[in-house]
């Protein structure tokens, strides 16, 4: 993969169009296929600044890794997708990955993990008209609440205009909501209780003028089995999020078995799942993601 990328960089450096125009050939396929359900692998860590899996504070860092392990998981049976800012997808464009994929923009990047600004989400990222133009299939907010924070009030307001810009466009966005406070250290710690998340679907579920293109990406609360009531809050789809298992062995399948029984649900319509995929715990790549398939 190393020579793979520098030809991407050779690329970048003396045809730049080339992105465009990759964009513009691409093989497309609808959001939702037969089954009706959505396999996704993420990939925007790394715009925010969040290179970590577990104790490997880079992990991420290596690009030629990190789309050597993109592609590996784009080229399993089942999986529908990729969303990542707009570097990695172009490189993945270039390198012809995405054909039939459905390509999802990262579109807020600008709480860089770790800042005292973090919660002032700003859209740095892909905006409607940029995903409309390279014929992505979707967009995707991250939502963190603070009622300590009046940074996230500029986030909620901001979220809002992308809700009405990606409907303009009859684009979907899905928006990632969380309550979140800072911990004695100014730590910011994510609430996973089922009360908190059941509150982020309410605020998440009105924003905007429509909410007719508005899905949500959630994660499994602290109580699985309370997961039915939380998604009683709204009547949008849901995809489930992942998040950092940490390299710890054992908690992939305890990971995997809250998945399952989330996916029974009847608003639940699929995984986006990044670094437990990526960068598993245990075994490899392919194992990994085709494991997740297999919940589906």
């Amino acid at each position: 993969m190393t020579s793979r990328v520098t030809g991407l960089t050779a690329i970048r450096a003396r045809h730049p169009e080339a992105v465009a125009e990759a964009a513009a050939r691409r093989a497309r396929r609808p959001l939702l296929g037969a089954s009706g359900r959505l396999m996704i692998v993420a990939a925007d860590h790394p715009a925010r600044g969040a290179l970590a899996v577990g104790e490997r504070r880079l992990a991420m860092a290596d690009r030629a890794d990190l789309l050597e392990r993109l592609c590996t998981a784009l080229s399993r049976p089942g999986v529908d997708g990729v969303l990542a800012s707009a570097d990695v997808l172009e490189d993945l464009l270039l390198l012809g990955a995405l054909e039939g994929k459905v390509v999802m923009g990262s579109m807020n990047r600008g709480g860089l993990a770790g800042a005292a600004f973090e919660l002032d989400d700003r859209f740095t990222g892909h905006r409607a008209e940029d995903l409309a133009r390279l014929r992505f299939d979707a967009g995707k907010a991250l939502l963190r609440i603070d009622y300590d924070d009046p940074g996230s009030l500029t986030t909620l307001e901001a979220t809002a205009r992308a809700v009405d810009a990606m409907a303009r466009h009859r684009l979907p966005l899905f928006v990632e909501p969380f309550i979140c406070r800072r911990d004695e250290g100014g730590r910011l710690r994510t609430d996973l209780s089922p009360e908190a998340v059941t509150r982020s679907v309410a605020i998440a579920s009105g924003l905007g003028g429509t909410s007719a293109y508005t899905w949500l990406k959630l994660p499994v609360t602290r109580d699985p089995d309370a997961m039915a009531e939380v998604l009683a809050a709204s009547t949008l789809p849901v995809v489930l999020l992942g998040g950092d298992i940490g390299g710890r062995p054992g908690e992939q399948a305890a990971v995997y078995e809250r998945w399952r029984a989330a996916l029974r649900l009847p608003t639940v319509r699929g995984l986006v799942v990044g670094r437990s995929l990526l960068y598993p715990a245990e075994g490899g790549v392919a194992e990994a993601v085709d494991a997740a398939v297999a919940l589906l």
